[in-house]
């Protein structure tokens, strides 16, 4: 199975970096084909689906992530025909929604970081995703002094001379505009023009143009202005970068006092306030897009009061005040061939849909995720049904597959008319297909509910979780073991011959001793060398010393990704003090729990499966083994910056009224400071809101030092 048909939940460390690097080439690859040079090979679908699919893996495996990763930049470098200019604020991308779940979530995310309750209070803008070429106008002293692509986002092309072609674009801004204005939208050709100029092309026996967007992007870049000036295009305003002065308090008044200026705004916009009128929306500009002269791909929502937005504030490259709604990609009717199941590193068992070949949005398409028991059965995440009663996926049944706004393509439903009369419910196992172990679905102590995921309760015992935790174990934010690759782990986990095999991390670092006593010489077996067989040995002694979070990574605790690895090494400090708290934290009361609880990112399921892994006779004596091989080193202190309050520790408590506390930490951290959640003495402040109790006590009995939210702004600058 190639690797880019494997679900992502169950790909291997190697497959998943190897997955990575295909799709960084790739996506860099349609990136200067769209933005660059206007000749796309794939349709907007095709390419969600590799970005989101690099999305999922990323999450997946946090500690892969490239420097030339895709979500790392927006479109594409420029292309070196035109002068380059750099963006006085950078041009970000949006994040994409592809359903009315998602577009739920994401205003619940808004009122969440803000605070609020869902009350419809706050307002949204809701304009149509022009499918054009982004641009940025710079206007000083309300005269247009020069235009710019958005190129990777940060330094774009200019096209002035090309852009002063388009009618619609003013040169000159009234004289209340303010003396800097910077204002972006998307520069499009109308589907009635780009027919009428395809009909003189064919007229004169030339090429004809593949679609309005590709025309307007490559008759932008015309070198010869003159050229532009005959393709008639066009342009919406709706966003803005720099500017001396903000004109109005809203997106929604932004936008109008565009218009006033004499730029084309887009009739479509609305503001809305909740989301059923978000969606219906939505819904009504889907069914007007065939009828629009211009082509569209989606509907962006953005959080109206500008106030608000400051407060949001930004992801890496992408705004959380602002998400588009994309339209649905094409769907495909296919036969499902079997039902396998794949085993993953957490014992997790994942059905895949094995599918007569199918070509949908482009691609072959011969698998899709099942997700789990209940999504066969039509039941969701909630418990309420996804699918009528009687459609559940069974082998035999004809499906209807889609692959937009899943990393992988997903059975959305079943074609009851065409059930086979001799079809039966699909039976989902009770024991690991690998080792036999039974497998289990876990009960939430709190709701009572059961977990979505069947899991192997075999652990080092089945072999899938075994083999995998061993390529987890030496992956590159772990202990980054150069030389043991899948195969290698494959190899010497299915060896039989004690001096090569290795069925559990601390193997790794006996490996050198057990074949220094026998006869059979690793460099003397295909594909190891004596090169290859030293380097090996070298890398593997290079570890014996390890920093403490990589240490904890390594153990594939579930839910311990790099990110809390590194909360844990700093709250503890070493790995001592670790094992001996979370030994002391598996009653699940008293002082040791409640500090695991307390830690900022840490909550009440990771703290529980961290204790869990350590009340495991076998999880204890592996570490036991591995730490008479291996010596973890204590954490680093933060590395200070010019902030006053890099490298403290600070604990905000109470009912903080000036921000909320996912706003309070986001600002914190990016100051260089830890959030903590509870106080020790290793805290340096603690900001106390009304309500304040045992933490602000803890506090005073301590002597930490105790301000309030305006004192804290103070401290920070604001």
């Amino acid at each position: 199975m190639a690797v880019e048909t494997i679900p992502v939940e169950t790909l291997t460390e190697d497959q998943a970096k190897a997955e990575l690097q295909r799709l960084a080439t790739e996506i860099a690859h349609h990136d200067a084909l769209y933005h660059g040079k206007d000749k796309p090979e794939i349709s907007d679908a095709d390419y969600d689906a590799l970005k989101l699919r690099n999305d999922a893996i990323e999450a997946q495996f946090p500690e892969l992530v490239r420097t030339d990763s895709p979500s790392q930049r927006v479109g594409a470098a420029p292309a070196g025909i035109f002068a380059q200019v750099v963006h006085a604020r950078p041009m970000l991308s949006l994040d994409n929604t592809f359903s009315d779940e998602d577009v739920q979530d994401f205003v619940s995310s808004v009122y969440r970081f803000l605070g609020q309750l869902p009350d419809d209070s706050i307002a949204f803008t809701a304009e149509p995703k022009i499918d054009g070429l982004s641009m940025s106008l710079r206007y000083e002293n309300r005269r247009l002094v020069t235009a710019a692509t958005r190129g990777d986002g940060t330094t774009g092309e200019n096209v002035t001379a090309n852009i002063r072609t388009i009618k619609e674009i003013p040169t000159e801004l009234p004289a209340d505009a303010p003396d800097v204005v910077e204002v972006r939208g998307e520069v499009y050709m109308a589907k009635s023009d780009f027919l009428a100029l395809n009909a003189q092309m064919e007229a004169e026996g030339k090429q004809t143009y593949v679609n309005p967007r590709n025309t307007a992007s490559g008759s932008l870049r015309q070198l010869d202005p003159k050229v532009t000036a005959n393709r008639k295009l066009r342009f919406f305003a709706y966003a803005w970068g720099e500017m001396s002065q903000m004109p109005a308090e809203t997106q929604w008044e932004m936008v109008q006092v565009f218009g006033r200026w004499g730029f084309p705004i887009n009739p479509l916009t609305q503001r809305l306030t909740s989301v059923s009128a978000i969606l219906d929306h939505y819904h009504e500009i889907g069914l007007q897009r065939p009828d629009l002269d211009y082509d569209i791909d989606g509907v962006v929502y953005k959080v109206d009061r500008l106030d608000l937005q400051a407060r949001l504030g930004f992801r890496s490259r992408s705004p959380r005040w602002a998400t588009a709604h994309k339209f649905p990609a094409e769907q495909a009717f296919t036969t499902v061939e079997a039902i396998d199941i794949q085993v993953g590193r957490t014992g997790a068992l994942t059905p895949v849909a094995r599918l007569t070949p199918i070509t949908v949005g482009g691609v072959v398409v011969t698998n899709a995720t099942l997700h789990n028991e209940d999504y066969i059965r039509g039941i969701g995440n909630s418990g309420d049904r996804i699918r009528p009663d009687d459609h559940d996926i069974r082998i035999g049944d004809t499906v209807i597959v889609q692959r937009a706004g899943d990393v992988i393509p997903q059975v959305l439903d079943v074609v009851l008319e065409k059930r086979p009369e001799d079809s039966a419910p699909y039976v989902f196992p009770k024991t690991c297909p690998v080792c036999g172990s039974h497998a289990v679905r876990e009960k939430n102590e709190k709701t009572g509910k059961l977990d979505s995921v069947t899991r192997c309760t075999g652990g080092f015992v089945c072999r899938a979780q075994a083999v995998e935790h061993i390529k987890h174990f030496v992956s590159r934010n772990a202990f980054d073991i150069e030389g043991l690759g899948t195969k290698q782990v494959d190899f010497f986990f299915e060896s039989d011959d004690p001096a090569l095999m290795i069925r559990t991390a601390p193997d790794i670092f006996t490996l050198k001793a057990r074949q220094d006593q026998s006869l059979t010489k690793l460099e003397n077996i295909e594909g190891f060398g004596r090169i290859s067989v030293r380097k090996l040995f070298e890398a593997i002694d290079a570890r014996r010393e390890i920093a403490l979070h990589r240490l904890i990574f390594a153990l594939g605790i579930r839910h311990v990704g790099e990110t809390t690895a590194k909360l844990l090494a700093r709250s503890y400090g070493s790995y001592a003090a670790f094992a001996e708290a979370m030994q002391a934290a598996a009653p699940k009361f008293g002082d040791a729990w409640s500090e695991l609880n307390s830690i900022e990112g840490i909550g009440e399921v990771v703290a529980a499966s961290i204790v869990e892994f350590f009340k495991e006779p076998r999880n204890l004596e592996v570490v036991q083994r591995l730490l008479s091989e291996v010596t973890p080193l204590d954490a680093e202190a933060p590395v200070a910056s010019n902030s006053p309050v890099a490298g403290k520790t600070v604990v905000f408590t109470g009912s903080l009224e000036r921000f909320t506390r996912d706003e309070a930490k986001a600002r914190a951290e990016g100051l260089g400071a830890k959030v903590a959640g509870s106080v020790s003495k290793k805290t340096d402040y603690v900001v106390a809101g009304p309500g304040a109790g045992s933490k602000l006590d803890k506090a005073r009995e301590l002597g930490v030092q105790v301000m309030t939210e305006d004192e804290w702004l103070t401290l920070i600058g604001g």
